[in-house]
């Protein structure tokens, strides 16, 4: 089975070998590994490994924050791999897409692209908002009062935000939305259950990528 882990760890030298060591040692194999962030003397990564069957997650955890000065700060189930090409192939499917389906597409493979747990486009304000498109494990929206739209800017939209219905909280949905193709009445969410909470860098690509996605989809066929 496949695990995403999310680390924190000093930014020297050494230290991602030391990790892939330790998690060789605990029976993991490393897919793939996207780097985050970088910046004071840290780094955050996101590392796929596969264990065999019959291993214990939890023992990721103990082999990473074997390292010194490494933490874990999520581990989750994964499907997939975090590979180099996933935007492109996302921009040359829209690219194909036939004119309308540019939103559902986007919101069915996002999840993907960007790992998280689900995504949706949304329309209308507050007052009327109305959901355009879904993957598979959005809420549905249905009811909820959505005070920050018309979405304006980007923004990250935590699990604690007093707007967030009770059940969300519990379940500790982590949000953040973009505005898509230049319309302020059009946002693209993205979340996940139980954390981590997302993070400025990954706001940053669901913003480059959003951009790319509203101009390729409204290219003229080739």
């Amino acid at each position: 089975m496949s695990y995403l882990l999310r680390l924190v760890v000093p930014d020297r030298p050494g230290t991602l070998g030391a990790v892939a060591t330790a998690l060789g040692t605990a029976g993991a194999d490393i897919v793939s590994l996207d780097v985050l962030e970088r910046g004071g003397g840290l780094a955050v990564d996101d590392v796929v490994v596969d264990l065999p069957p019959g291993r214990l997650p939890d023992r990721l955890i103990t082999a990473a924050q074997g390292v010194p000065g490494v933490v874990v700060e999520s581990l989750r189930p994964f499907s997939g791999s975090l590979d180099t090409h996933r935007e492109l192939e996302l921009l040359e499917l829209l690219a194909r897409a036939e004119e309308g389906t540019a939103v559902k597409l986007l919101a069915a493979e996002l999840p993907r692209v960007l790992h998280s747990g689900w995504a949706a486009v949304l329309g209308g304000d507050a007052a009327s908002a109305e959901l355009l498109a879904a993957s598979e494990a959005a809420p549905t929206f249905n009811g909820t009062a959505l005070p920050w739209l018309p979405l304006t800017a980007p923004r990250l939209l935590p699990s604690d935000d007093d707007w967030l219905p009770e059940r969300w909280r519990e379940m500790a949905i982590e949000m953040m939305a973009a505005p898509f193709g230049g319309e302020r009445r059009t946002a693209v969410v993205l979340g996940r259950s139980g954390g981590p909470a997302f993070r400025r860098s990954e706001l940053l690509r669901l913003v480059h990528l959003v951009g790319l996605a509203a101009t390729v989809a409204h290219l003229p066929p080739a």
